[in-house]
């Protein structure tokens, strides 16, 4: 491993960060589980950051791949008809909830952003942007424009105007009741839009929970009010839902549902794919089908990422998989908090479904602690756990292990998360 590492190191850009103070490079999975090359076996419980969504070697997804590699046809382009893209946006249009819908595929979440962006600008003939501070939405030029989160910013640079809102961060607010934020919030909008912007603001775009950002999110109910003002300014809605679609936060199939609004426009990635490159676009017919110039995407939604989409989507379904994350996900979050009202470096713990999150703080001062994650991260990798790490100051440790997760290995992933958190005190 050390002579892979050299090699990384030697040509790979040194930004491109790596877990642990001995990285690993995984070999093989199989359910919930991988194997790395020194033969030592993970329970993961970050799913290569929330992508494998079904777990490791899926009979259904393999087998679907494997159908379609037979037919010789791995890639044609979006030039030519392609059946299982076809299928597949009609599934997705009809799962979206937007009246009239329209789908188009990319690569991944920083390209669907990118073309959400591109439609919500075109359509208001405007630049202007609103995001929510704390967010993120990929590493391209306008996707890292709109991510209000400044370690992942390179630059100042932007083709569009952004104006960040509050209401991911509520914990900077201690002193305010639910409703006092609520009303705080609503109130900080419009006062941005009265101070800050030009008329034909394009759209606001959130996370309905915030991925890097911590898996921090608006209340419930705040994008609603949000919704009511822009509506009145015909402001577009952008859904990011990269991370909390298909059924993630267990109370819903889009995460942007528990707000009580629709969006106009969703985006998605990462899970649907279960490991294969696929994102994609969801909007109001009207609004996808009004750019002017041609378009296509030359791998978007190709023949091997469709194949592996319409089978990860129908086993998802079939098996209640959204379900089994409220269920498990009530288990995970409820035994973390029980656990951390006793460990002094254990700080908020959040989540919904599988998606939930632990701040790391120091004892002493309660600050937000980036080496104590890191620790944490390394306790739990000893004991056979892999986890994530994000939050604004690094200090959060993200856990989101594929949808199929048992109750066993539920309560095995809690257990080692425990123990590593203990350990680390």
């Amino acid at each position: 491993m050390s002579n892979l590492l050299g090699r990384h190191r030697a040509v790979m850009p040194k930004w491109l960060s790596l877990y642990y103070d001995d990285p690993i490079e995984i070999v093989s999975g199989k359910g919930r589980r991988v194997t790395d090359s020194g033969g030592r076996s993970y329970l993961d419980f970050f799913g290569g950051i929330l992508t494998n969504m079904l777990g490791y070697d899926v009979r259904e997804v393999r087998e679907a791949v494997e159908r379609q590699l037979r037919t010789g046809v791995a890639h044609t382009s979006t030039l030519y008809l392609l059946r299982a893209q076809v299928e597949l946006a009609e599934r997705i249009a009809g799962l979206s909830g937007i009246a009239n819908a329209k789908v188009f595929f990319t690569n991944s979440g920083t390209e669907a952003n990118e073309t959400a962006l591109l439609l919500a600008t075109n359509a208001r003939r405007s630049d202007q942007v609103l995001a929510l501070r704390n967010s993120y939405h990929g590493r391209s030029y306008a996707a890292t424009a709109v991510t209000g989160n400044r370690s992942w910013k390179n630059s100042s640079l932007s083709p569009v105007n952004v104006h960040y809102l509050h209401g991911t961060d509520r914990v900077r607010f201690p002193h305010l009741s639910e409703e006092e934020f609520l009303a705080f919030c609503t109130d900080d909008l419009r006062h941005v839009l009265d101070t800050a912007t030009a008329t034909d603001v394009a759209c606001l775009i959130v996370e309905p929970v915030q991925g890097v950002g911590g898996f921090t999110a608006a209340p419930d109910g705040l994008l609603a009010r949000y919704r009511e003002i822009l509506d009145r300014h015909g402001i577009l809605l952008v859904s990011d839902e990269v991370q909390t679609g298909w059924g993630r936060t267990g109370e819903h199939f889009w995460g942007i549902e528990a707000q009580g609004v629709t969006p106009h426009i969703m985006t998605f990635a990462k899970g649907l794919g279960n490991g294969f490159a696929i994102g994609g676009v969801v909007a109001e017919g009207a609004l996808m089908d009004a750019l002017p110039a041609n378009g296509i995407s030359t791998f978007g939604g190709n023949p091997i990422a469709t194949a592996a989409a319409g089978a990860t989507l129908d086993y998802l379904l079939a098996h209640d998989l959204q379900g089994n994350a409220r269920r498990l996900g009530r288990l995970l979050i409820d035994g973390l908090r029980t656990a951390a009202e006793g460990i002094p470096i254990a700080g908020d713990v959040r989540g919904k479904g599988l998606m939930f999150a632990v701040d790391l703080i120091d004892p002493g001062t309660e600050a937000p602690s980036a080496s104590l994650a890191a620790r944490v991260l390394e306790h739990a990798k000893q004991r056979g756990l892999l986890i994530g790490k994000g939050g604004l100051h690094g200090h959060t440790l993200r856990m989101a292990p594929p949808l199929t997760l048992t109750e066993d290995e539920a309560r095995e992933g809690l257990g080692i998360l425990v123990d590593s958190l203990a350990a680390a005190c």
